[in-house]
Protein backbone atom coordinates (compact mmCIF):
# COMPACT_ATOMS: atom_id res chain seq x y z
CA UNK A 1 0.00 0.00 0.00
CA UNK A 2 1.11 3.43 -1.04
CA UNK A 3 1.54 5.96 1.78
CA UNK A 4 2.66 8.52 -0.63
CA UNK A 5 -0.67 10.17 -1.57
CA UNK A 6 -0.47 11.51 1.67
CA UNK A 7 1.57 13.90 0.81
CA UNK A 8 0.78 16.61 -1.63
CA UNK A 9 4.53 17.40 -2.78
CA UNK A 10 4.85 13.45 -3.57
CA UNK A 11 2.42 14.21 -6.52
CA UNK A 12 5.04 17.13 -7.92
CA UNK A 13 8.49 14.95 -7.31
CA UNK A 14 6.52 12.17 -9.08
CA UNK A 15 6.04 14.12 -12.41
CA UNK A 16 9.48 15.62 -12.32
CA UNK A 17 10.73 12.08 -11.75
CA UNK A 18 8.90 11.03 -14.95
CA UNK A 19 10.70 13.88 -16.75
CA UNK A 20 13.90 13.36 -16.07
CA UNK A 21 14.01 9.45 -16.60
CA UNK A 22 15.31 9.51 -19.79
CA UNK A 23 17.83 11.96 -19.22
CA UNK A 24 19.17 10.40 -15.90
CA UNK A 25 19.46 7.25 -18.05
CA UNK A 26 22.14 8.69 -20.14
CA UNK A 27 23.94 10.26 -17.15
CA UNK A 28 27.01 8.75 -15.58
CA UNK A 29 29.16 9.35 -12.68
CA UNK A 30 32.84 9.61 -13.00
CA UNK A 31 35.28 6.82 -12.51
CA UNK A 32 35.02 5.98 -9.19
CA UNK A 33 38.36 5.61 -6.67
CA UNK A 34 38.26 2.62 -3.92
CA UNK A 35 39.64 4.52 -0.64
CA UNK A 36 41.44 2.70 2.34
CA UNK A 37 40.41 3.22 6.23
CA UNK A 38 42.57 1.94 8.57
CA UNK A 39 41.71 1.72 12.99
CA UNK A 40 44.42 1.09 14.64
CA UNK A 41 42.41 -0.44 17.22
CA UNK A 42 39.06 -1.58 17.13
CA UNK A 43 36.89 -3.40 19.93
CA UNK A 44 34.30 -5.64 18.62
CA UNK A 45 31.32 -5.66 20.23
CA UNK A 46 32.31 -9.34 21.75
CA UNK A 47 35.29 -7.64 23.36
CA UNK A 48 37.22 -8.75 21.11
CA UNK A 49 40.68 -6.40 20.00
CA UNK A 50 41.73 -6.26 16.55
CA UNK A 51 44.74 -4.23 15.20
CA UNK A 52 44.69 -2.77 11.96
CA UNK A 53 41.17 -2.95 10.56
CA UNK A 54 41.06 -1.93 7.17
CA UNK A 55 37.97 -0.91 5.07
CA UNK A 56 37.53 0.15 1.51
CA UNK A 57 35.38 2.80 0.56
CA UNK A 58 33.55 5.08 -2.33
CA UNK A 59 32.11 7.94 -2.49
CA UNK A 60 29.71 9.44 -5.78
CA UNK A 61 29.32 13.18 -5.74
CA UNK A 62 30.39 16.24 -3.64
CA UNK A 63 30.60 16.88 -0.45
CA UNK A 64 29.41 20.47 0.69
CA UNK A 65 30.76 23.31 3.23
CA UNK A 66 28.59 22.08 6.19
CA UNK A 67 28.78 18.10 5.46
CA UNK A 68 24.92 18.12 5.73
CA UNK A 69 24.30 15.89 2.30
CA UNK A 70 25.56 12.61 3.19
CA UNK A 71 23.63 9.17 2.19
CA UNK A 72 25.72 5.91 3.25
CA UNK A 73 24.95 3.12 1.39
CA UNK A 74 25.26 -0.30 3.45
CA UNK A 75 25.92 -3.02 1.17
CA UNK A 76 24.23 -6.12 0.51
CA UNK A 77 25.36 -10.15 2.19
CA UNK A 78 27.63 -10.93 -1.01
CA UNK A 79 28.34 -7.31 -2.22
CA UNK A 80 30.90 -4.31 -1.76
CA UNK A 81 30.91 -1.20 -1.45
CA UNK A 82 30.40 -0.82 -5.73
CA UNK A 83 27.21 0.55 -5.46
CA UNK A 84 27.76 3.13 -8.75
CA UNK A 85 29.81 3.85 -11.43
CA UNK A 86 32.61 2.31 -12.63
CA UNK A 87 35.94 1.45 -11.92
CA UNK A 88 37.29 2.13 -15.62
CA UNK A 89 35.65 2.74 -18.65
CA UNK A 90 35.38 -0.61 -19.74
CA UNK A 91 34.54 -2.23 -16.73
CA UNK A 92 31.28 -4.56 -17.94
CA UNK A 93 29.01 -3.25 -15.60
CA UNK A 94 28.54 -0.51 -12.80
CA UNK A 95 28.14 -0.97 -9.43
CA UNK A 96 25.19 -2.26 -8.21
CA UNK A 97 22.58 0.07 -7.85
CA UNK A 98 23.55 2.48 -10.50
CA UNK A 99 20.35 2.84 -11.89
CA UNK A 100 19.18 4.81 -8.80
CA UNK A 101 22.46 6.43 -7.66
CA UNK A 102 23.66 9.23 -9.82
CA UNK A 103 23.22 12.84 -11.85
CA UNK A 104 19.95 13.26 -11.34
CA UNK A 105 18.86 9.41 -10.27
CA UNK A 106 16.93 8.94 -7.03
CA UNK A 107 19.77 8.97 -4.95
CA UNK A 108 21.32 12.13 -6.70
CA UNK A 109 25.23 12.85 -6.98
CA UNK A 110 24.06 16.66 -8.03
CA UNK A 111 22.76 16.80 -4.50
CA UNK A 112 24.12 14.19 -2.32
CA UNK A 113 27.38 13.06 -1.33
CA UNK A 114 26.94 9.16 -1.55
CA UNK A 115 29.47 7.18 0.96
CA UNK A 116 29.20 3.91 0.74
CA UNK A 117 31.99 1.00 2.66
CA UNK A 118 32.82 -2.49 2.28
CA UNK A 119 31.78 -4.34 5.45
CA UNK A 120 34.49 -6.18 7.81
CA UNK A 121 34.53 -10.42 6.82
CA UNK A 122 33.44 -8.97 2.99
CA UNK A 123 32.52 -12.06 1.10
CA UNK A 124 34.95 -10.86 -1.56
CA UNK A 125 37.91 -11.15 0.15
CA UNK A 126 41.03 -8.49 -0.41
CA UNK A 127 43.15 -11.43 -2.06
CA UNK A 128 40.47 -12.56 -4.11
CA UNK A 129 39.22 -9.45 -5.49
CA UNK A 130 41.36 -6.52 -5.83
CA UNK A 131 38.38 -3.94 -5.61
CA UNK A 132 37.61 -4.55 -2.22
CA UNK A 133 39.48 -4.01 1.15
CA UNK A 134 37.89 -5.65 4.20
CA UNK A 135 39.79 -6.93 7.68
CA UNK A 136 38.56 -10.89 8.57
CA UNK A 137 39.52 -14.17 8.89
CA UNK A 138 42.04 -14.41 5.53
CA UNK A 139 43.52 -11.34 6.88
CA UNK A 140 47.14 -11.09 8.50
CA UNK A 141 46.89 -10.84 12.31
CA UNK A 142 49.24 -8.49 12.67
CA UNK A 143 50.33 -10.57 16.39
CA UNK A 144 51.05 -13.61 14.81
CA UNK A 145 51.90 -12.87 10.82
CA UNK A 146 49.66 -15.30 10.06
CA UNK A 147 46.47 -15.61 8.68
CA UNK A 148 43.45 -15.35 11.20
CA UNK A 149 41.14 -17.86 10.02
CA UNK A 150 38.58 -19.32 12.76
CA UNK A 151 40.64 -17.01 15.32
CA UNK A 152 38.95 -14.32 13.86
CA UNK A 153 36.25 -13.31 16.81
CA UNK A 154 32.48 -13.33 15.64
CA UNK A 155 31.36 -10.00 14.11
CA UNK A 156 27.97 -8.71 14.36
CA UNK A 157 26.11 -6.10 12.34
CA UNK A 158 26.70 -3.45 15.15
CA UNK A 159 30.46 -3.94 14.11
CA UNK A 160 30.27 -3.27 10.73
CA UNK A 161 27.85 -0.17 11.69
CA UNK A 162 30.67 0.64 14.23
CA UNK A 163 33.34 0.96 12.11
CA UNK A 164 31.45 2.65 9.66
CA UNK A 165 30.93 5.51 12.16
CA UNK A 166 34.75 5.52 12.79
CA UNK A 167 35.31 6.49 8.84
CA UNK A 168 32.55 9.20 9.04
CA UNK A 169 34.00 10.72 12.11
CA UNK A 170 37.41 10.73 10.41
CA UNK A 171 36.13 12.89 7.45
CA UNK A 172 34.17 15.12 9.98
CA UNK A 173 30.84 14.16 9.17
CA UNK A 174 28.54 14.22 11.92
CA UNK A 175 24.62 13.97 10.09
CA UNK A 176 23.48 11.66 7.84
CA UNK A 177 21.00 12.99 5.39
CA UNK A 178 19.77 9.07 5.05
CA UNK A 179 21.35 5.46 5.34
CA UNK A 180 19.83 3.60 2.71
CA UNK A 181 20.59 -0.46 2.52
CA UNK A 182 19.43 -3.74 1.06
CA UNK A 183 18.76 -7.12 2.82
CA UNK A 184 21.94 -7.51 4.96
CA UNK A 185 22.58 -3.85 4.31
CA UNK A 186 18.93 -3.05 5.80
CA UNK A 187 20.13 -4.69 8.85
CA UNK A 188 23.16 -1.97 9.45
CA UNK A 189 21.13 0.65 7.89
CA UNK A 190 18.28 0.30 10.99
CA UNK A 191 21.20 -0.45 13.27
CA UNK A 192 22.71 3.09 12.36
CA UNK A 193 18.95 4.78 12.78
CA UNK A 194 18.59 3.00 16.13
CA UNK A 195 21.94 3.09 17.62
CA UNK A 196 22.71 6.70 16.62
CA UNK A 197 19.09 8.00 16.47
CA UNK A 198 20.32 11.70 16.21
CA UNK A 199 22.48 11.26 13.69
CA UNK A 200 20.44 9.62 11.10
CA UNK A 201 17.50 12.32 9.50
CA UNK A 202 15.95 9.46 7.25
CA UNK A 203 15.81 5.66 6.86
CA UNK A 204 15.46 3.42 3.92
CA UNK A 205 15.32 -0.22 4.30
CA UNK A 206 14.97 -2.20 1.06
CA UNK A 207 13.87 -5.79 1.20
CA UNK A 208 14.96 -5.83 4.53
CA UNK A 209 13.61 -6.25 8.24
CA UNK A 210 15.01 -5.08 12.00
CA UNK A 211 14.71 -9.20 13.12
CA UNK A 212 15.71 -12.64 12.00
CA UNK A 213 13.52 -15.20 13.59
CA UNK A 214 14.41 -19.15 14.61
CA UNK A 215 13.33 -20.24 11.11
CA UNK A 216 15.33 -17.57 9.19
CA UNK A 217 18.59 -18.08 10.86
CA UNK A 218 18.22 -21.94 10.67
CA UNK A 219 17.29 -21.24 6.97
CA UNK A 220 20.41 -19.48 6.68
CA UNK A 221 22.55 -22.26 7.85
CA UNK A 222 21.79 -24.09 4.80
CA UNK A 223 24.90 -21.37 3.33
CA UNK A 224 27.44 -22.26 5.80
CA UNK A 225 26.76 -25.85 5.74
CA UNK A 226 28.30 -26.96 2.13
CA UNK A 227 31.54 -25.41 3.30
CA UNK A 228 31.91 -26.98 6.72
CA UNK A 229 30.72 -30.40 4.85
CA UNK A 230 33.79 -29.76 2.22
CA UNK A 231 36.77 -31.75 3.57
CA UNK A 232 39.24 -29.45 2.24
CA UNK A 233 37.78 -26.64 4.47
CA UNK A 234 39.92 -28.28 7.50
CA UNK A 235 38.08 -26.72 9.87
CA UNK A 236 38.38 -23.15 8.45
CA UNK A 237 42.57 -24.02 8.10
CA UNK A 238 42.68 -23.72 4.48
CA UNK A 239 44.79 -20.58 3.85
CA UNK A 240 47.93 -21.53 1.43
CA UNK A 241 47.27 -24.56 0.94
CA UNK A 242 47.09 -26.76 -2.30
CA UNK A 243 43.42 -28.21 -1.63
CA UNK A 244 40.78 -25.25 -1.40
CA UNK A 245 37.31 -25.77 -0.12
CA UNK A 246 35.93 -24.30 -3.27
CA UNK A 247 32.92 -26.83 -4.10
CA UNK A 248 31.40 -26.17 -1.00
CA UNK A 249 31.71 -22.34 -1.36
CA UNK A 250 30.14 -22.90 -4.89
CA UNK A 251 27.22 -24.91 -3.07
CA UNK A 252 26.53 -22.65 -0.63
CA UNK A 253 26.47 -19.29 -3.34
CA UNK A 254 24.32 -21.93 -5.09
CA UNK A 255 21.66 -21.91 -2.53
CA UNK A 256 22.00 -18.40 -1.64
CA UNK A 257 20.76 -17.21 -5.26
CA UNK A 258 18.46 -20.33 -5.01
CA UNK A 259 17.04 -18.39 -1.80
CA UNK A 260 16.91 -14.73 -2.94
CA UNK A 261 15.06 -15.93 -6.21
CA UNK A 262 11.16 -16.17 -6.71
CA UNK A 263 10.29 -19.62 -8.45
CA UNK A 264 8.92 -17.25 -11.18
CA UNK A 265 11.92 -15.89 -11.89
CA UNK A 266 14.17 -18.97 -11.21
CA UNK A 267 11.86 -21.11 -13.91
CA UNK A 268 12.28 -18.04 -16.08
CA UNK A 269 16.19 -18.09 -15.95
CA UNK A 270 17.07 -21.77 -15.87
CA UNK A 271 15.72 -24.67 -18.33
CA UNK A 272 12.82 -26.90 -17.36
CA UNK A 273 13.21 -30.40 -16.10
CA UNK A 274 11.62 -32.41 -18.65
CA UNK A 275 14.44 -31.13 -21.10
CA UNK A 276 16.84 -33.53 -19.00
CA UNK A 277 16.93 -36.75 -20.79
CA UNK A 278 19.07 -38.29 -19.12
CA UNK A 279 18.36 -37.83 -15.23
CA UNK A 280 14.83 -39.74 -16.48
CA UNK A 281 17.59 -42.75 -17.59
CA UNK A 282 20.27 -42.38 -14.75
CA UNK A 283 19.87 -41.21 -11.19
CA UNK A 284 23.53 -39.89 -11.76
CA UNK A 285 22.50 -37.63 -14.20
CA UNK A 286 22.60 -34.12 -13.01
CA UNK A 287 19.66 -31.51 -14.03
CA UNK A 288 20.84 -28.84 -16.34
CA UNK A 289 19.93 -25.89 -14.06
CA UNK A 290 21.66 -26.94 -11.55
CA UNK A 291 24.73 -27.25 -13.71
CA UNK A 292 24.20 -23.69 -14.85
CA UNK A 293 23.46 -22.14 -11.45
CA UNK A 294 26.24 -23.95 -9.75
CA UNK A 295 28.93 -22.26 -12.81
CA UNK A 296 27.71 -19.15 -11.74
CA UNK A 297 28.11 -19.29 -8.14
CA UNK A 298 31.97 -21.06 -9.24
CA UNK A 299 32.77 -17.80 -10.93
CA UNK A 300 31.58 -16.05 -8.26
CA UNK A 301 33.27 -18.30 -5.74
CA UNK A 302 36.94 -17.44 -7.51
CA UNK A 303 36.48 -14.09 -5.85
CA UNK A 304 35.37 -14.67 -2.20
CA UNK A 305 36.44 -16.49 0.85
CA UNK A 306 34.65 -19.23 2.42
CA UNK A 307 35.64 -18.46 6.35
CA UNK A 308 34.34 -14.99 5.31
CA UNK A 309 30.67 -16.27 3.99
CA UNK A 310 30.58 -17.93 7.64
CA UNK A 311 31.16 -15.03 9.26
CA UNK A 312 28.54 -12.96 7.35
CA UNK A 313 26.04 -15.88 7.90
CA UNK A 314 26.60 -15.71 11.78
CA UNK A 315 25.90 -12.15 11.96
CA UNK A 316 22.97 -12.25 9.73
CA UNK A 317 21.80 -14.74 11.94
CA UNK A 318 22.27 -13.25 14.87
CA UNK A 319 20.57 -10.15 14.09
CA UNK A 320 17.76 -8.20 15.62
CA UNK A 321 17.75 -4.49 16.28
CA UNK A 322 20.05 -3.27 18.90
CA UNK A 323 21.49 -6.82 19.71
CA UNK A 324 19.56 -7.00 22.55
CA UNK A 325 17.19 -9.20 24.37
CA UNK A 326 14.16 -6.75 23.05
CA UNK A 327 14.41 -5.89 19.44
CA UNK A 328 10.67 -4.60 19.75
CA UNK A 329 11.87 -2.09 21.98
CA UNK A 330 15.08 -1.33 20.84
CA UNK A 331 13.38 -0.22 17.46
CA UNK A 332 11.67 2.69 19.12
CA UNK A 333 15.11 4.37 19.62
CA UNK A 334 14.55 5.30 15.45
CA UNK A 335 13.73 8.51 15.55
CA UNK A 336 13.78 9.54 11.77
CA UNK A 337 10.98 8.73 9.02
CA UNK A 338 11.17 5.42 7.79
CA UNK A 339 10.67 4.29 4.20
CA UNK A 340 9.92 0.72 4.32
CA UNK A 341 10.80 -1.22 0.73
CA UNK A 342 9.70 -4.86 1.13
CA UNK A 343 9.83 -6.78 -2.70
CA UNK A 344 6.92 -7.87 -2.84
CA UNK A 345 7.82 -11.64 -4.16
CA UNK A 346 10.36 -12.43 -1.24
CA UNK A 347 10.94 -15.71 0.27
CA UNK A 348 13.67 -14.60 2.04
CA UNK A 349 13.51 -11.00 3.64
CA UNK A 350 9.73 -11.24 3.62
CA UNK A 351 7.37 -8.48 3.09
CA UNK A 352 5.81 -9.73 6.43
CA UNK A 353 8.89 -9.42 8.46
CA UNK A 354 9.04 -5.95 6.73
CA UNK A 355 5.27 -5.02 8.08
CA UNK A 356 6.21 -6.66 11.68
CA UNK A 357 8.95 -4.57 11.80
CA UNK A 358 7.12 -1.40 10.60
CA UNK A 359 4.58 -2.30 13.38
CA UNK A 360 6.71 -2.39 15.80
CA UNK A 361 8.36 0.91 14.89
CA UNK A 362 4.25 2.36 15.60
CA UNK A 363 3.44 3.40 19.07
CA UNK A 364 -0.61 4.01 19.01
CA UNK A 365 -0.25 4.77 15.29
CA UNK A 366 1.51 8.20 16.56
CA UNK A 367 4.71 7.57 13.76
CA UNK A 368 1.96 6.27 10.80
CA UNK A 369 3.05 9.10 8.48
CA UNK A 370 6.74 8.72 9.31
CA UNK A 371 6.79 4.67 8.67
CA UNK A 372 5.55 4.54 5.56
CA UNK A 373 6.06 0.59 3.59
CA UNK A 374 5.95 0.63 -0.37
CA UNK A 375 6.56 -2.88 -1.82
CA UNK A 376 8.52 -3.23 -5.24
CA UNK A 377 7.27 -5.66 -8.04
CA UNK A 378 8.37 -8.03 -10.08
CA UNK A 379 8.90 -11.42 -10.29
CA UNK A 380 13.01 -12.43 -9.09
CA UNK A 381 12.05 -12.37 -5.27
CA UNK A 382 14.90 -10.85 -3.17
CA UNK A 383 16.77 -9.76 -6.39
CA UNK A 384 13.98 -7.33 -7.13
CA UNK A 385 15.55 -5.21 -4.46
CA UNK A 386 18.67 -4.81 -6.72
CA UNK A 387 17.53 -6.22 -9.85
CA UNK A 388 14.30 -4.05 -10.22
CA UNK A 389 14.98 -1.47 -7.92
CA UNK A 390 14.36 1.19 -10.26
CA UNK A 391 10.68 0.84 -10.10
CA UNK A 392 10.14 2.35 -6.51
CA UNK A 393 12.79 5.17 -8.31
CA UNK A 394 10.37 8.12 -8.04
CA UNK A 395 9.27 7.33 -4.60
CA UNK A 396 12.24 6.74 -2.76
CA UNK A 397 13.21 10.65 -4.45
CA UNK A 398 10.62 12.00 -3.07
CA UNK A 399 10.87 10.45 0.12
CA UNK A 400 14.66 11.66 0.12
CA UNK A 401 13.62 15.27 -0.62
CA UNK A 402 11.41 15.69 1.65
CA UNK A 403 12.07 18.46 4.42
CA UNK A 404 12.57 17.34 7.73
CA UNK A 405 10.64 17.90 10.49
Amino acid sequence: MRHFIKYGWFLSSLVLGLLCAAASQAAELPLVQKQRFELPTFITQNGAQLKQVQVGWEAYGKLNTDKSNVILITHYFSGTSHAAGRYQATDAAPGYWDAIIGPGKAIDTNQFYVVSVDTLVNANANANDPHVITTGPASINPATGKRYGLSFPVVTITDFVEVQKALLDSLGINKLHAVVGASMGSFQAIEWAQRYPERVQRLVPVIGTAYIDAYSAIKLERWAYPIKADPHWQQGDYYDKPQQPTAGLAMALAWVTLDALNPAGFNQKYPDLRLDKAAHQDIRASFTALDQLLAVATQRAALQDANHLLYLVRASQLWRAGMGDNWQQAIKNIKAPVLWLPAAGDLLLTPLMAQQSQQALDTNGARSTANQLSQIPGQMGHLDGLLNIQTIAPELKAFLQQPQK
